[in-house]
């Protein structure tokens, strides 16, 4: 068949046959990825890239109007620095193209080298022997090919060879890459597309895919391996935002210093970054004020590499974000954390990943809309549940209240769909929040480290989340009537009153208003009298103090509570961004177990 021109229907359909070609692959390409960091997910990232073109991009009137559906739907899906160099690359075609019904041989070969700059531009530090030199030595081939090419089949073909010659090549630029003896693997994902894409020029074929193919591209977030990666940039952290005249060089000039391993790709409409970051949450207040933040995910590849090659325990703990307990402490004992998400002036962030405590305390009073969140989805369960098991004998959930969060229930319905009925995992309702939750993690913690075995550390669980409890000192109602947590009306009179209650949690996970104040002052001296009897009665194994931005009280209840119980409180730290959300700033609270 002879294809002299390539209008949005072939166009679109070459495009789908190459996808499919490096889906094929993602196994392969996982193997050998050793570049830039060996993380084994250089399939599943492109892989997951070429997937949501199959998904998102449609044929439209003209051929440029396809290839910029095709290049919005790379954007979305692009994972890794593979997937998003190819999806610049795409980009810089698309911006490229004239308003025309179909591209020419010339016209194609002119698109792709041009689009060069805009791949090598997308990255803080080029590197070659990678995707990129593949793609510009098939870029430039097509140039020598174009003259006596007299169709597509024939340009493709030639150059096909071109790429594939420069593949084989990488070794000999990348030390790597020779030491581990294979090629790079972006740069082969790259060849298989064009493999796939050529298939369609020569012979018309329709890709057929296959019907399991959402399934296995469910599993992308496959882990990093951190022997060679400099443990302090930690997040590998990836935004899409969406504006009106979004400028690709700005933020990136704006975000380099924030981390490493920078890629950025897009056009005036939307942008997708990616970095390995210490502070992901400084990413995302510097891209706020460049566009609306559509996307984001932060995934910490010490974790993921600790799990996979280094573990301490057979038994995996993992708790969702609002259980407050420091990072050092979390490190300490390998525990995993899935962050709820917080919705605040149309971004979706992730509590304690992509959001710090300051700025969302900044954020507070300053936006229209007050916040609002959600437990994790469905997918996100799953893949948290999926990637432990592959590495832990055994699983033990924690989570929020089930009275106050969905949480627990995303996490039942995952496992049933999962179809996990083994009892080698145990989900378990914390009944409480904050700290509270953070303490009953943290013995859960101990006991793993301690090397008790599974159904033990289970049995005692629910002991010591009954002896468990929190004490919550409100300075302002406004934060709970904002977010819903009580009624306009009630917070009108409670506020005129000057109402200052302490809030605790009853035994089925309830918050619930235990002391009537009205004053700071009395309010904190009741949470002291209501310690100081448990103190007497039972006696306190350990205890800890959070607040929202108050440190200073938080440092006051400290040097009360250590002469009290004549102890130090495990840890004093910032709460949860979502507590935050309707306890309020100015809050304190300090959570306990008993004796």
């Amino acid at each position: 068949m002879t294809i002299s021109r390539l209008n949005g229907e072939a166009l679109y359909y070459a495009f789908l046959s190459g996808a499919n070609e490096v889906i094929k692959q993602k196994y392969e390409l996982n193997r050998i990825n050793v570049f830039p960091v060996p993380d084994g997910d250089t399939g599943s990232n492109l892989a997951y890239t070429m997937y949501t073109i199959v998904e998102e991009a449609r044929i439209k009137h003209t051929v440029k109007e396809t290839m910029e559906s095709i290049a919005e739907a790379a954007l979305n899906g692009a994972r890794g620095n593979s997937g998003i160099i190819f999806a610049q690359y795409i980009n810089g075609m698309y911006m490229e193209m004239p308003e025309e019904d179909d591209v020419t041989v010339e016209g194609f070969t002119n698109l792709a080298n041009n689009a060069v700059e805009y791949a090598y531009k997308s990255i803080s530090q080029p590197v070659e022997g990678t995707m990129i030199t593949v793609i510009k030595d098939w870029a430039q081939s097509l140039q020598l090919y174009r003259e006596k090419a007299t169709d597509f089949g024939e340009l493709m073909g030639e150059s096909l060879q071109a790429a594939a010659e420069s593949l084989k090549r990488t070794p000999e630029m990348l030390k790597v890459l020779k030491d581990a003896h294979v090629v790079d693997s972006g740069a082969k994902g790259f060849v298989h597309f064009l493999e796939g894409f050529i298939k369609f020029i020569k012979t018309n074929e329709r890709v057929k895919f296959e019907k399991d193919y959402s399934e296995i591209l469910i599993q992308t977030e496959d882990m990093h391996v951190m022997d060679n990666m400099d443990l302090y940039y930690r997040f590998c952290t990836e935004a899409l935002i969406q504006g009106d005249n979004l400028d690709v060089d700005e933020i990136k000039k704006d975000v380099e210093d924030i981390g490493n391993s920078l890629v950025i790709a897009g056009n005036k409409k939307k942008v997708r970054v990616h970095i390995h970051a210490a502070q992901p949450e400084e990413l995302f207040r510097r891209l706020r004020k460049h566009g609306r933040i559509i996307q984001q995910k932060a995934d910490d590849m010490k974790r993921q590499f600790e799990a996979t090659h280094s573990r301490e325990y057979p038994i995996a703990l993992l708790t969702d974000s609002i259980a407050d307990l420091p990072r050092d402490i979390m490190d300490r004992y390998q525990i995993h954390m899935v962050p709820l998400n917080l919705i605040a002036d149309g971004s979706n962030y992730l509590d304690k990943t992509t959001i710090s405590s300051e700025y969302f305390y900044s954020l507070m009073d300053e936006i229209d809309e007050y916040p609002s969140s959600s437990q994790p989805t469905m997918a996100v369960a799953e893949d948290y549940i999926r990637f432990l098991r592959e590495h832990y004998s055994k699983i033990i959930i924690i989570t929020v209240s089930d009275k106050m969060s969905g949480t627990l229930n995303t996490f039942r319905k995952a496992l049933e769909k999962l179809g996990i009925e083994d009892g080698s995992v145990a989900l378990i309702d914390s009944r409480r929040n904050s700290g509270a939750e953070g303490l009953v993690v943290m013995k859960a913690a101990e006991m793993i480290h301690q090397g008790m075995n599974f159904e033990e550390i289970v049995e005692k669980l629910d002991g010591i989340i009954e002896k468990s409890e929190i004490f919550v000192s409100v300075t302002d109602l406004k934060y709970m009537v904002k977010s819903g947590r009580i009624s306009k009306y009630v917070g009108f009179a409670a506020n005129t009153l000057n109402f200052k209650p302490v809030v605790s949690i009853d035994k089925e996970g309830h918050g619930s208003i235990i002391g009537k104040s009205f004053s700071v002052d009395s309010n904190t001296r009741k949470i002291y009298s209501l310690i100081e009897q448990i103190h007497k009665e039972k006696g306190i194994e350990r205890y800890a103090i959070v607040h929202a931005n108050a440190f200073e009280r938080a440092k006051e209840y400290e040097k009360h509570l250590v002469e009290m119980l004549g102890m130090e409180p495990e840890y004093i730290m910032d709460i949860s961004t979502i507590v935050a959300m309707s306890a309020g700033i100015g809050t304190v609270a300090v959570a306990l177990i008993s004796n």
